[in-house]
């Protein structure tokens, strides 16, 4: 089973003789990423409008590299399905579940369970048992819950793995939700462990119903393209 906010960081240009100095701060907590800018113009702005330009630029290729490309019109109208069912966000879905059962939010899928959506939150406790809790994805309440057993006697070792990669992130499951959001819908939540970059995978479908996959690091909670299937 696929187990799969932002530090407060600051950046500041300064364009001397003439320019903008702009310092954006995004905060982590349980409310949405917040930006602030102060911004001391000169009389020359032409400088200003440039970096404006290639950040703009750079956006969209990020854009671009997310998407997936081998998504055909049955996917896309799937996808678009998804979105409009989880009226409840993915991270107020994994804060719902942790309501319920205390412990480390490592997954969140938005699953289609016969003929109706629900939001799948894996949860780990701090005794090192798997709850797999069922969270309404219109009102937000809980459905079920359960214990999930080691079947396949590999829970131990992939425990381990998690506890491992969780230890030096400050990035939870719901902030690195919150921080993808602004790429789309989030309709799936998930830890990369086992790679050596390792990230919280999210995918994300926008209107049309193109999905795109992207990482969100641990540790800053820049969001970036998934680019390791390329």
């Amino acid at each position: 089973m696929k187990r799969n906010v932002v530090i407060a960081t600051i950046s500041a240009v300064a364009l001397i003789g003439g320019g903008t100095a702009t310092a954006i701060a995004v905060t982590a907590d349980d409310e949405a990423p917040a930006k602030k800018t102060v911004s001391v113009s000169n009389d020359d702005n032409d400088r200003g409008d440039a970096n404006d330009t290639g950040d703009k630029a750079q956006d969209r290729a990020e854009d671009q590299a997310a998407r997936d490309k081998d998504q055909d019109a049955e996917d896309k109208a799937e996808n678009a399905a998804d979105a409009k069912a989880g009226q409840i966000t993915a991270a107020d879905a994994i804060k719902a579940a942790l309501k319920h059962t205390k412990g480390t939010a490592v997954s969140a899928d938005l699953d289609d369970e016969g003929t109706a959506h629900v939001w799948d939150v894996d949860v780990l406790t701090k005794g090192g048992a798997w709850h797999s809790i069922q969270i309404d994805p219109a009102k937000g309440k809980v459905l079920g819950s359960h214990t999930e057993k080691d079947e396949d006697g590999d829970d131990a070792a992939e425990t381990a793995q998690i506890r491992a990669a969780l230890k030096g992130s400050s990035v939870t499951a719901a902030e690195a939700a919150e921080a993808a959001a602004a790429k789309g819908t989030v309709t799936s939540v998930g830890l990369d462990e086992e790679s050596k970059d390792q990230a919280w995978e999210i995918d994300t479908t926008a209107a049309d119903g193109t999905g795109s996959d992207w990482r969100v690091n641990p540790s800053s909670g820049k969001v970036t393209a998934d680019r390791t299937n390329d």
